[in-house]
């Protein structure tokens, strides 16, 4: 009789239990779930399309991206803003970007800066932005004479390293950390940003034919003496340790992450390592994500598992439990390669499988207290519905909204409860107002408010994001206040209303209850009601208070969007290379 090996049978056996554990794991949606987009400017990748459009063009063509991804249930967007040392923002250390106004260092015409649009487009939808940077990237080729004048080549030329037809900065030189960190610190002093975020670009892919000529740092600056390939990696530890520690300082609420390459090592290479035969990101790129864990030097890692369940070197549900487990009580995150379900490489057919991606998204929440979530490369393949993806996600995956989880080690604080919750009821609509609650023991005021509706026969509670109304995210010189369009007439509802802070940290609820009847004004109770309980109500007419334009519900909790507009003058992930022959990674590993 056939007998499989004691290894193939451990793994049908992995495979049939996640499948079974995400079945489960898809009755009850999760509250907390973090559901990311990679959005990618370079290359005109993902936004802005062409380099062409005006400033105008490419708000629109923004609000139609975050609109999008948003009745698709996303809550973060990761926005390239420096993909080659050039800014998509207003900078006095390095030029505008090429792929926004079409040639480097030249200004958006009209004027504008597009971060804090791009940033307060994404928080009016209750998403978080997390400023993309590439940190050593310099150049997509190798033609100075087309650099700015202000670009950082032209007075520091003994800063870059050449290779495989870029300009890279060389991470074995202080002064080129300190002058990435001081560039990054600039957007977090400067701009409301939620979170940094590198990507898996450190010391280049290797490439058949190509050294790193970084010899003389080597030589000047061991002060350890330490092997090429340790020194390069305490390089890196050292730009993000050091990194860490400065955002913090500077902002506490604005979180770093990385985005390293999937495979840390092989347990061929390290008894630590996953069960595969891949390309090693602490070998190949000197990235040793295991030690940012380890040393708490990254508040997540999104590790880019841009293969399929059924890629026999690189198992997605092999990698999912090996970062699971080796999180070490960071978030962990999973990047999805969405790109791949409309290619026509032939090294990982299951990606033809309509049923792929959300079978990996049930298979994260199988780790619910390891796995926060997902993040997809890239934003145009997400919006491209291939195989009526986004289509299943939106129906069932991501069907519910999610909240962004809390990082307890950064902030463990909730804020204060809001104030004076009074609904209004009215033939075709009730409508609730409220004041902020006071500060926080740390000082902290709420940064959006949840609300809750539940049906007179449910139990009232703030943990099933089934109930949850709408994300309300206070706009300057509007008043607190939310109109429910579809509570029908005649029927009774308690609402919950909770307050957030920047890090997501959710306070005590307070409640109204409303009876149904026509006309009425009740005002909340100071604690949440127990079940049978009566609240205080009056028969007289209900008349709201003036208000801007109420927001109206949707299927997902929204934000209500500001009336203004602005007028101030205002990939692996990025996997796109300069065009060449595919090499054995690419064919291997799905690089682009």
């Amino acid at each position: 009789m056939f007998r499989l090996p004691a290894a193939r049978r451990f793994l049908l056996f992995l495979v049939l239990s996640v499948n079974w554990l995400a079945t489960r794991a898809a009755d009850v949606p999760p509250k907390r779930e973090l559901r990311g987009v990679w959005i990618a400017t370079v290359e005109n990748i993902d936004w802005p399309s062409s380099r062409g459009l005006t400033p105008e063009q490419q708000r629109r063509e923004y609000r139609r991206m975050l609109d999008d991804h948003q009745r698709s249930g996303i809550n973060a967007v990761f926005v390239q803003v420096r993909p080659a040392s050039d800014a998509f923002y207003q900078s006095s250390l390095e030029p505008w970007s090429k792929w926004l106004t079409g040639q480097q260092g030249k200004a958006p015409t009209p004027f504008y800066d597009p971060l804090p649009f791009l940033i307060e487009e994404a928080h009016n939808r209750g998403m978080e932005f997390h400023a993309w940077f590439n940190p050593y990237r310099a150049t997509m080729d190798t033609v100075t004479r087309r650099l700015a004048p202000n670009h950082p080549y032209r007075k520091h030329p003994e800063w870059f390293l050449r290779y495989s037809g870029k300009l890279l900065y060389n991470p074995g030189l202080p002064e080129v950390r300190n002058y990435i960190s001081e560039v990054i610190l600039d957007v977090v002093r400067r701009y409301d940003i939620d979170g940094v975020h590198f990507d898996d670009y450190f010391y280049p892919y290797p490439e058949a034919g190509q050294v790193i000529h970084d010899e003389d740092a080597f030589a000047r600056f061991n002060p350890d003496g330490l092997k090429l390939a340790d020194w390069r990696r305490q390089n890196v530890n050292t730009l993000i340790r050091d990194l860490h520690d400065t955002i913090q300082h500077t902002k506490r609420w604005v979180k770093f992450g990385i985005s390293p390459f999937g495979v840390w090592r092989n347990q061929t290479s390290d008894p630590n390592g996953s069960a595969t035969k891949a390309f090693q990101g602490y070998d190949g790129l000197y990235a040793d994500a295991l030690e940012w864990l380890r040393q708490g030097w990254v508040d997540y890692v999104l590790p880019q598992l841009y293969w399929s369940t059924g890629f026999k070197v690189a198992q997605y549900p092999v990698l999912v439990e090996w970062w699971a487990r080796n999180s070490n009580g960071r978030h962990l995150y999973i990047g999805h390669g969405a790109y791949r379900m409309s290619e026509s490489t032939k090294s990982d057919t299951v990606w033809r499988n309509p049923r792929e991606l959300p079978r990996q998204v049930r298979l994260n929440r199988t780790f619910p207290t390891e796995v926060g979530g997902s993040v997809f490369f890239s934003s145009k393949s997400l919006m491209a519905n291939v195989l009526h993806t986004t289509d299943s996600l939106r129906q069932h995956e991501f069907r519910y909204p999610a909240l962004v989880p809390a990082m307890p080690w950064l902030d463990a604080v909730p804020p204060r409860p809001a104030q004076n919750l009074t609904v209004a009821t009215a033939a075709a609509a009730a409508t609730l107002t409220w004041q902020p609650g006071p500060a926080a023991a740390d000082g902290d005021q709420a940064a959006y408010y949840a609300l809750y509706r539940f049906n007179e026969d449910q139990t009232p509670t703030p943990d099933d994001p089934r109930n949850l109304l709408a994300l309300i995210r206070p706009q300057p010189g509007r008043p607190l206040t939310f109109t429910d369009t579809t509570a029908r007439a005649g029927r009774g509802y308690s609402y919950y209303l909770t307050a957030f802070d920047r890090l997501h940290n959710e306070s005590r609820p307070i409640s109204v209850r409303t009876t149904g009847r026509a006309a009425e004004v009740v005002v909340a109770q100071s604690a949440p009601p127990a079940p049978g309980t009566t609240p205080v109500t009056t028969s007289a007419p209900a008349t709201p208070p003036p208000a801007a334009p109420p927001a109206r519900p949707t299927p997902r909790p929204t934000t209500p969007r500001p009336t203004t507009t602005v007028s101030t003058p205002t990939k692996v992930k990025v996997k796109t290379k300069s065009k060449r022959r595919g090499g054995f990674f690419d064919r291997i590993f799905g690089r682009r």
